[in-house]
């Protein structure tokens, strides 16, 4: 049975509901306020006590304020103060360098350094083609002295960067072995970094090391990839023991190649929504593969070996990995400077995030401190050639 009812109860009841909109519009429009005062109250103090401070120091200072230098330091606690690892501020001077590293060239002299114990710079290693490779220098030498100063008394870092320079530019150093200093002099030239390096194995395996994923990593990797699969390749083993990671972009093309058409991986931002980060085409790889990792294999490097897991492509094998599923962006500023920071998470689109987890190998295998023997590269060889054949490692 219908049910009527008349005019002015039909009135009063819009007039209740419209009161009930108005009371919950106005509540949450006086709680949103009030949020927003709390808001800009907060930031009015963190300011005036920067101002306050300010004030103090250049009234008080004996030095001489270098503005420059103490305007990036503001901006550089600024971003340090989000306590993110990964979020930080650059200098002009720095997000250049930056550029130049991610791009896959250097200009300078090629070598790869470190601080020896007794505070100068021990080289480490050195690039082929490099102006140093047939100078006869070799890893294990000290460098004393940059330009005639003495490394210790510049210091670490400062002689770290008077190696840097313009490209035809000249560069001497000292270089101390077996107690003998001896001077040699360099000219910087341009680089390119090579960050894949492959070979074929017995039994066709082919074996491609991966160190990092900058802008020319994808040629380089297509590259390799293409002459061991015109040698005969049967299956593969990749090396991302000690890679850090690198661009996102640059994984996905590598990667592209081994894996069928769909999302590889998806980003998810601050508001919740996601975005593709990593796509396949249909072209795929289809033989045995496995992944060395390590706990130094972070970031775009875990997604290639998270990637290859999830879909039934290879294997993990080494220790479990360091844990970073976080992703970066680099915005510009206007005077030359760049913030890089943290804003979103990304995954595979088959499992969960491994921020701050890590992977965990199939295979967990430990390389001892003999260092002959690498135990970790022998049993990722065993388990591709025992997938070749059919079987399962025990």
């Amino acid at each position: 049975m219908n049910k009527k009812i008349s005019l002015g109860l039909a009135i009063s009841l819009i007039a209740i509901a419209s009161a009930v909109t108005f009371i919950l519009t106005s509540f949450f429009s006086l709680q949103s306020f009030n949020e927003k005062v709390v808001d800009v109250n907060e930031k009015s103090k963190k300011y005036s006590s920067l101002q306050t401070i300010d004030s103090y120091v250049r009234e008080h200072y004996y030095g001489e304020i270098d503005e420059e230098l103490l305007s990036d330091g503001i901006l550089k606690g600024y971003v340090s103060g989000l306590g993110d690892p990964y979020s930080r501020y650059l200098t002009a001077e720095e997000y250049q360098s930056e550029l130049s590293e991610k791009s896959g060239e250097l200009v300078g002299l090629g070598l790869t350094l470190t601080q020896d114990e007794s505070g100068y710079i021990r080289i480490v290693d050195i690039m082929d083609e490099s102006p140093v490779h047939e100078s006869g220098l070799a890893a294990g030498d000290i460098i004393t002295f940059v330009d005639g100063n003495d490394v210790l008394l510049e210091g670490f870092e400062a002689s770290m960067e008077a190696l840097k320079g313009q490209e035809g530019t000249d560069i001497t150093i000292t270089v101390r072995r077996d107690g003998i200093d001896k001077d040699y002099r360099f000219t910087r030239r341009s680089l390119e970094v090579h960050t894949v390096e492959g070979e074929m194995l017995s039994g066709y395996v082919g074996y491609i090391k991966i160190s990092s994923f900058k802008e020319n990593t994808p040629q380089q990797f297509k590259d390799v990839l293409e002459r061991l699969n015109s040698n005969g390749a049967k299956a593969f083993v990749f090396d991302l023991r000690d890679n850090g990671g690198g661009l996102v972009t640059a994984l996905e093309e590598c990667i592209d190649p081994l894996l069928p058409e769909g999302v590889v991986a998806t980003a998810e931002y601050k508001d919740g929504h996601s975005e593709t980060l990593v796509y396949s085409d249909e072209s795929e790889l289809d033989v045995p593969m496995a992944v060395i990792v390590n706990e130094n294999t972070a970031s775009a490097a875990e997604l290639f070996a998270a990637a290859l897991r999830d879909f039934e492509k290879a294997e993990l094998v080494g220790v479990q990995t360091y844990g970073k599923g976080v992703m970066q962006i680099t915005s510009e500023f206007s005077d030359g400077g760049a913030v890089v920071l943290t804003v979103a998470e990304y995954k595979t689109s088959k499992s969960e995030c491994y921020n701050e987890v890590g992977l965990v190998p199939e295979y967990i295998t430990e390389n001892d401190d003999d260092e002959t023997v690498d135990e970790q590269y022998n049993k990722a060889i065993e388990v591709v050639k025992l997938a070749m054949n059919g079987e399962n490692v025990q």
